[in-house]
C-alpha cells in the first residue's frame, strides 16, 4: 500500500507559472509525483449532473494546470511509502503562482469590473433559472401591503465525522479497477470515474464501506478519487488517500450561500398573495455534480411553502467566485426556500400587526388526499397541514407562553417564540421529468430480493447508507412483510460488484424509493411463494394465503407450507408448477409517479440576553408528517440530527472568506459545529398523512429538522426583539451580531 497526499492552493485565484517536483521526487520514501501536465491524457473532466437551459459548462480538470480558482485545489499529488512521507514531499513541491484579483461574494461576482473565473461565463454567471406563477406584477399593484427584506444565507461547511478517503487497487491481469471510497453514491462514482479516465465501467468496482455520515456532501464524485485511481493504475500498487480536517474544509464541497432580495405582498386581512425574489447563488469556483439543481428547483418550486399563495415570480443566477465549489448540504435548497417564505410571513404579520399563528393559520392549504396543485406548477402529494400546526400549538402552549413573554417584558426580559410551518420537496421523481428539466441519469431505485434455499433472505439495494440505519429499516420492511425473522434477512448495498445499478442516497428518498422497491421484489416473491404452494397443496392458487411466514388454503391454515418449505422445493425443483422456473428470487425497480411532499411545523422558544446578545434555545418542539414511519426511533433520531444542524446555522456556523479568498473558518476553532450544551432536550411528535404516490405511503424524514429549525429559531429571536423595533438580522445570530442589531434599535 502506497499513500497519497494532495499538493493544494493556496491562493484563491492565481495564475500557475511552473511546477517544480524535483526535490519531491528525490525525498526518501517517495515514489512517485504527478503534475496535471503528468497525466492530462488520463484525467478528464467531473460531470456535472444536472444541466439547465443556456447553462456555462466549464470544464473542471482534477489538477488545476493554468489558473487556480480557490483555496484547496489539487495542483499535484505525491504517492509515497507513508502518509506521514506524503505530506512532507508534498510541502517540498515548488510552485509558482501569479496572484490574481479574487471575488468571494456571489452577487459581487456580476458586477462590471469584477475578476473573470471562466471565459465561457460572461459576468461570471454560469446560468439563469425562472420561476413564475399567477401574475407578481398585478399582485403587487393591488395589494394593501409590500414588504421588502434583504436576506443572506450564510455558506455552511458540512462537517461529516468521517472526512473523505479512498483506496485504490488496480489489478492489471483482470484490468480490475477497485475504488473503495466514502461516499453516498456508489454506482454514480463509478459512471463519473469511467468518463472521466475511459476505463471501462464494467471493470470498475466501487465499494462504500461503513460511512461516518455525508449529509449530502458525499453525494458528488470529487477530484481525488479520478487523481489516486489513474496513479494506482499508473503504479501498478494500492495507494490509499484520507484528507485531514483542514483539507475537508476547503477542499469538500460547502453549502447554501444566498443573497436574496424578496418581497412578500397581501392584505391587511392576513391574506398573502405573492412572493416575489431575486437570488444569487454561489456556486463556488466550479459546477459540482447537482450543484445547478438545488438553488433552482429544490429551492424555486419550494416559494409556496403550505400556504395558497397564488402568484409567485423567482429569479435565480448561479454565479461563480472564488471559493470552494457549493453543492448539497442536508435539505439542498429546501432550508433556503422555507427560511425565505418563514421570515417573509413573519415580517408580513409583524407589518399589518397580526399574530404570526393567525396570519399562517388564513393561509394554510386545506387538507387534501389526492393532490394539490400550487402557483409553482408542482402538485403536492397529500396534507393536512393545520393538524400538525395545531398539534405544534398545543405542545409548546403557544397563549400560555403569550402570557409569560407579557409578564417577562414587563420585567426587562427578552423572551421569543418562533414557528416554521414547511412543506418540502423529496424522494426526485419521475425520471421522465427529472431528465427533461435537466437531470442526466434516471432517478428509479433497485431492489434484488434472493431467497436462499434454507428461507434466509438477501437484498441487494441501490440505496447506500452512511449512518440512518437502512440495514434496520429495510430488514424490518422485509420481515413484515414476508412474515419471518428480522434475523434472517440481509442487507446488502454499497458495493458494485455486488448491488445492481442504483442511484443511492440523497434527498431523503432511501425509504420512499428505494424501500419501495424492496417492497416490490418481496410482492414478486410472495407471489410465487404462493403458486408454488398452491401447486405442493394441489390448491388454486386463488385460494392461497400468505400470513406470518405460512402459505395456506384459505380457511385451512393448519395445514400450511412454511416459507422456508417453499423456498427449499424452489431450489429442489422437484415438483414445479409448468412453465416456472427454479429459485426464488426477484430483481424491481422502482421510478415513482411523482415527488414526495414531507411537511410539519417547528416552535422554538429563546431568551436573548440584553446585556450581551447572547441566544439561549429555551425549548424546541417538532411535529413533522413524513407519511407511514416503519421505524419511529430512527425517525426520531433524524429530526433530532436535522435541529441540530438548523440551529448551528442558524446560531453559530458561518463559512468566511477574506477579499482574496482564503478561508477564514478553516479550523474548528473558527468554525463553530454547535455542541450538546446549545440544545435542549427536543420535544417531538408526528401526524401520518400517506403518500399516495408510493404503496408504502412513505413521504421521508432524513432533511425535515434541518428544513425548519432554522427558520424556527430566528424567528423566535426577532419576536423576542420585537419591542426594540428589531426586524431582521441575518444569520448566524452570534451575540455579537445581536447585541448590535440591540444598540442600534435603541439609538
Amino acid at each position: 500500500m502506497l499513500h497519497a497526499a494532495m499538493v493544494r492552493s493556496p491562493h484563491g485565484h492565481a495564475r500557475i507559472k511552473g511546477i517544480d517536483a524535483s526535490r519531491a521526487r528525490s525525498h526518501p520514501g517517495v515514489v512517485a509525483v504527478y503534475t496535471n501536465t503528468d497525466l492530462k491524457d488520463e484525467l478528464g473532466a467531473l460531470i456535472v449532473a444536472w444541466l439547465l437551459p443556456d447553462i456555462k459548462q466549464t470544464s473542471r480538470p482534477p489538477m488545476a494546470y493554468d489558473n487556480v480558482r480557490f483555496v484547496g485545489e489539487p495542483v499535484a499529488v505525491v504517492v509515497a511509502s507513508d502518509p506521514g512521507t506524503a505530506v512532507d514531499a508534498a510541502a517540498l513541491v515548488d510552485v509558482t503562482y501569479e496572484p490574481l484579483p479574487a471575488v468571494v461574494d456571489a452577487e459581487a461576482t456580476t458586477k462590471s469590473g469584477a475578476p473573470q473565473l471562466h471565459q465561457e461565463a460572461p459576468n461570471n454567471v454560469a446560468w439563469e433559472w425562472e420561476v413564475a406563477g399567477g401574475d407578481i406584477d398585478e399582485a403587487a399593484n393591488q395589494a394593501e401591503v409590500v414588504v421588502s427584506q434583504r436576506i443572506i444565507n450564510q455558506r455552511l461547511i458540512p462537517n461529516a465525522m468521517e472526512t473523505r478517503g479512498a483506496v485504490v487497487d488496480y489489478n492489471p491481469g483482470s484490468n480490475q479497477l477497485t475504488l473503495w471510497t466514502s461516499t453516498q453514491v456508489p454506482h454514480f462514482v463509478r459512471l463519473a470515474l469511467s468518463i472521466a479516465t475511459g476505463h471501462p465501467e464494467h471493470q470498475l468496482r466501487v465499494v462504500a464501506p461503513e460511512v461516518g455520515g455525508g449529509f449530502g456532501s458525499k453525494i458528488c464524485p470529487y477530484v481525488e478519487e479520478i487523481i489516486v485511481a489513474v496513479a494506482a493504475k499508473r503504479l501498478g500498487r494500492p495507494i490509499k488517500w484520507t484528507e485531514t480536517r483542514q483539507e475537508n474544509y476547503v477542499a469538500t464541497n460547502h453549502g447554501r450561500d444566498h443573497v436574496q432580495d424578496v418581497e412578500i405582498m397581501g392584505n391587511r386581512d392576513g391574506t398573502i398573495t405573492g412572493i416575489r425574489c431575486t437570488v444569487y447563488a454561489n456556486m463556488g469556483a466550479h459546477l459540482s455534480f447537482l450543484a445547478p439543481l438545488i438553488p433552482s428547483y429544490l429551492f424555486g418550486l419550494m416559494l409556496v411553502g403550505p400556504y395558497q399563495t397564488p402568484n409567485i415570480s423567482g429569479k435565480v443566477y448561479g454565479t461563480f467566485t472564488n471559493t470552494t465549489p457549493v453543492d448539497a448540504y442536508r435539505g439542498a435548497g429546501r432550508p433556503e426556500a422555507t427560511f425565505v417564505v418563514e421570515r417573509m410571513v413573519d415580517l408580513f404579520a409583524g407589518e399589518i400587526g397580526m399574530d404570526p399563528v393567525e396570519v399562517r393559520r388564513k393561509n394554510l392549504v386545506a387538507p387534501f388526499s389526492e393532490g394539490h396543485t400550487v402557483a409553482t406548477g408542482v402538485a403536492y402529494d397529500s396534507g393536512n397541514y393545520e393538524a400538525a400546526f395545531d398539534r405544534a400549538l398545543e405542545m409548546v402552549g403557544y397563549q400560555a407562553f403569550r402570557k409569560e413573554q407579557e409578564e417577562a417584558r414587563k420585567q426587562g426580559r427578552h423572551l421569543g417564540i418562533g414557528l416554521c410551518t414547511y412543506v418540502e420537496i423529496c424522494g426526485a421523481a419521475p425520471s421522465a421529468i427529472a431528465t427533461a428539466l435537466g437531470a442526466q441519469a434516471g432517478l428509479w431505485e433497485s431492489a434484488l430480493v434472493r431467497v436462499h434455499p434454507t428461507g434466509k433472505v438477501s437484498i441487494y439495494t441501490g440505496a447506500s447508507s452512511h449512518g440512518q440505519g437502512h440495514e434496520t429499516t429495510f430488514a424490518q420492511l422485509a420481515s413484515s412483510e414476508l412474515g419471518i425473522p428480522m434475523e434472517d434477512v440481509d442487507i446488502v448495498h454499497g458495493d458494485t460488484a455486488q448491488v445492481q445499478f442504483g442511484a443511492g442516497t440523497y434527498g431523503s428518498r432511501s425509504a420512499a424509493v428505494g424501500g419501495t422497491a424492496i417492497h416490490l421484489g418481496v410482492d414478486k416473491i410472495k407471489d410465487k411463494a404462493k403458486r408454488l404452494a398452491a401447486h405442493l397443496l394441489e390448491a388454486a392458487e386463488a385460494d392461497m394465503v400468505y400470513e406470518d411466514g405460512k402459505i395456506f388454503v384459505r380457511g385451512a391454515p393448519d395445514n400450511a407450507k412454511t416459507f422456508g418449505e417453499v423456498a427449499l422445493a424452489s431450489y429442489l425443483a422437484s415438483s414445479l408448477p409448468e412453465g416456472m422456473e427454479p429459485g426464488l428470487e426477484a430483481t424491481s425497480f422502482f421510478d415513482p409517479p411523482n415527488f414526495t411532499w414531507p411537511f410539519g411545523t417547528h416552535a422554538a422558544v429563546v431568551e436573548v440576553d440584553g446585556d450581551t446578545g447572547d441566544v439561549k434555545l429555551l425549548r424546541y418542539v417538532a411535529v413533522d408528517d413524513v407519511g407511514n414511519v416503519i421505524n419511529p426511533m430512527i425517525v426520531d433520531g433524524m429530526v433530532h440530527g436535522g435541529i441540530a444542524q438548523g440551529v448551528g446555522q442558524a446560531l453559530q456556523e458561518e463559512a468566511v472568506y477574506d477579499d482574496q479568498g482564503q478561508l477564514l473558518t478553516g479550523t474548528m476553532m473558527d468554525y463553530a459545529v454547535p455542541s450538546a450544551d446549545v440544545l435542549p432536550s427536543y420535544e417531538v411528535d408526528r401526524t401520518v398523512t400517506p403518500s399516495p404516490t408510493n404503496p408504502l405511503g412513505i413521504k421521508g424524514a432524513g432533511e425535515t429538522g434541518t428544513i425548519a429549525a432554522s427558520g424556527a429559531f430566528v424567528n423566535a429571536v426577532m419576536d423576542a426583539l420585537a419591542p426594540l423595533g428589531v426586524k431582521h438580522v441575518d444569520m448566524p445570530l452570534k451575540p455579537e451580531r445581536v447585541w448590535r442589531a440591540m444598540q442600534s434599535a435603541r439609538g
